[in-house]
């Protein structure tokens, strides 16, 4: 009785597959044909005349900034910062380094991870005073 509905299964799965493959078929050709369609001579220029119609750039509606993160990766070259990884080590060494007077600002700098970790790791670590 199991291996029945194991068969009808298979043949469920065999003739999903073969719709989702003439499904795709059926797309790719209407899809090939729509230059034509609106009388465009070749993809290029459907796809140049489409993306005039969007207003250029995808995602971006008009008179709208860049977003923030954007900016400030031109500002570091051109690459977005990689997010560091907090260990035991780095806090620990962010410890050492309180204990010899550097300011957050510093050792921030010296281990290569943002102001705010040092803060988060000092308040962490019981190092700051409370207010």
């Amino acid at each position: 009785m199991a291996t029945d509905k194991y068969k009808a299964l298979e043949a469920a799965r065999a003739k999903l597959a073969s719709l989702e493959r003439s499904i795709a078929n059926e797309r790719n050709k209407e899809l090939a044909g729509l230059p034509a369609k609106f009388g465009f001579a070749s993809v290029d220029e459907f796809l140049q005349a489409v993306q005039a119609a969007a207003g250029g750039r995808r995602g971006r509606g008009k008179g709208r900034k860049p977003a923030v993160k954007k900016a400030a990766a031109k500002k570091a070259g051109g690459r977005r910062r990689r997010r560091a990884v907090i260990t035991d080590e780095t806090r620990a060494q962010v410890k050492k380094l309180v204990d010899a007077g550097k300011t957050g600002a510093e050792i921030a700098k010296e281990l290569k991870i943002s102001l705010p970790s040092v803060q988060n790791i000092k308040k962490a670590l019981g190092l700051v005073k409370a207010r």
